[in-house]
């Protein structure tokens, strides 16, 4: 079998492992993510605006 798909594949285990014994640990988990995400995003709009002016 294939290195990577072993990897993946236990990646995949492992994710579905914590959602379904922590499922409020893995939602804040993916609500820290998705606020780090926005934010870096902030701050390129912002970085890019003073960049025009």
């Amino acid at each position: 079998m294939d290195t990577k798909k072993m990897i993946m594949g236990g990646l995949v285990v492992f994710v579905l492992f914590v959602i379904i014994t922590q499922p409020v640990k893995a939602a804040d988990i993916v609500k820290i993510g998705f606020q780090g995400i926005s934010d870096a995003a902030h701050g390129i709009g912002a970085f890019m605006t003073e960049l025009v002016r």
